[in-house]
């Protein structure tokens, strides 16, 4: 007992200091819903190691193993979508729940499927559940608090993302290696249904004591006033750039293989070289660098992050040795470390409370959206894989400019 009030006593100060004015109650609700976001991450990244050679196991031809991996996605998207609906109608806490017990349940189904048929309804299942998910916790993780310092608390939600992104294909792989696929199966299943009976523990967070007032602009009978104002609102810059930085990860997952194999080194060369990212973007959420997202705009951040993400690409094609694959690889982190937490901070600040679960699911949609157009992007462009990473940087330096410019025009 004594070690628990320690705890939360240290943890209370650390909130008190770094991010919120909050309670013991309060912290330890943050910090599991910080541990479930974690939790629904490495359920997706423990299977990229695993999955393609899963689905040859089961007779899976090259094309159907295609088609088998970007299921997910795809149904993810539709989950997504669902899950904000849901949510702005029964609660975000209710949607979480049981889009952990379905994953729970969907996951386990794996261990029995017997050809890639099976495989394949698994996976568009399993998308659907993922998709409920994280929509759903992250509209959570917003009502927490409706005081200041979003940004920083949205930096450890990318934190999470992040330990995920780093353990997630190393578990997978690990357990796969020395148990077998099932058991890792077996393993992910049975945390999630853990984690979800816990989840059912969480608060739902303080509502807004003011009613939202809902008053439409006068001009709203015209349309195009509509679209001027909805392609410039923030909203949209932010659902614009986190579509931007899966794209560019899409690419990475693609692109990056075959970069290593072009340099002749050794394959688990990506993986760690996926983890160098990951990991400075952790430790840019972690320690005093995280001011930044309280301290300035959420829109410059953005802009900043897809600026460096594109020099970030730039390093990666003229890289030739390691130590310069490192740099630019620790470069992208940066950029995703500035991304990441502004537009969750910005979908959390601009959308009305009542709608937040719709805005959220949207927002993990265009995320979903991303990772599937940036592999298809790589794929398109595999007959001049050398300049695959320039032309995504490219890709981004031109939407950065369309979104500077465009607003001025419609204005």
């Amino acid at each position: 007992m004594e070690d628990e009030s320690l705890l939360l006593h240290f943890l209370e100060n650390h909130f008190h200091k770094g991010i919120l004015i909050l309670t013991s109650d309060e912290v330890c609700n943050l910090l599991l819903l910080y541990i479930i976001i974690a939790v629904a991450f490495i359920d997706t990244f423990s299977q990229l190691p695993i999955i393609s050679p899963f689905s040859i196991s089961l007779g899976a031809s090259p094309l159907l193993v295609g088609v088998i991996i970007g299921m997910y996605s795809f149904s993810n998207i539709i989950g997504n979508v669902f899950s904000g609906i849901w949510t702005d109608r029964v609660g975000p806490k209710q949607v979480l729940c049981i889009g952990m017990f379905t994953v729970g349940t969907v996951v386990f189904l794996y261990s029995i499927v017997e050809n890639p048929y099976q495989l394949l309804l698994v996976r568009f299942l399993h998308g659907i559940g993922g998709g409920l998910i994280v929509p759903a916790a992250f509209t959570l993780l917003g009502t927490q608090n409706e005081r200041q310092t979003k940004g920083k608390t949205m930096s450890f939600s990318g934190a999470s993302v992040g330990i995920a992104a780093i353990t997630g294909p190393a578990m997978g792989a690990i357990i796969t290696e020395r148990l077998g696929f099932d058991w890792l199966f077996y393993i992910v299943a049975f945390v999630m249904i853990v984690f979800g009976f816990i989840a059912v523990f969480l608060t739902n967070g303080k509502r807004a004591e003011q009613k939202e007032k809902v008053t439409e602009p006068q001009n709203n009978n015209y349309p195009t006033k509509a679209v001027t104002s909805w392609v410039t609102s923030p909203l949209m810059g932010a659902y614009v750039s986190i579509f931007l930085l899966l794209f560019t990860l899409g690419i990475l997952t693609y692109s990056l293989p075959l970069k290593i194999e072009d340099l002749h080194m050794n394959a688990r060369t990506t993986g760690i070289l996926l983890s160098v990212f990951g990991a400075v973007a952790i430790f840019f959420f972690l320690l005093p660098t995280n001011k930044v997202f309280d301290k300035y705009k959420k829109s410059s951040l953005m802009q900043m992050g897809l600026m460096i993400i594109s020099i970030a690409l730039v390093l990666l094609t003229i890289s030739l040795t390691l130590p310069s694959l490192f740099i630019a690889m620790a470069v992208y982190g940066i950029g995703f470390a500035l991304l990441f937490p502004s537009t969750s901070a910005t979908v959390i600040e601009f959308s009305k409370e009542r709608k937040r679960g719709k805005a959220f699911g949207l927002f993990y949609a265009c995320f979903s959206l991303g990772v599937v157009t940036g592999s298809m992007f790589a794929g398109f462009f595999a007959f001049m894989s050398s300049y695959v990473f320039v032309l995504g940087a490219l890709t981004l330096l031109l939407v950065v400019f369309l979104k500077s410019w465009l607003p001025k025009v419609l204005h």
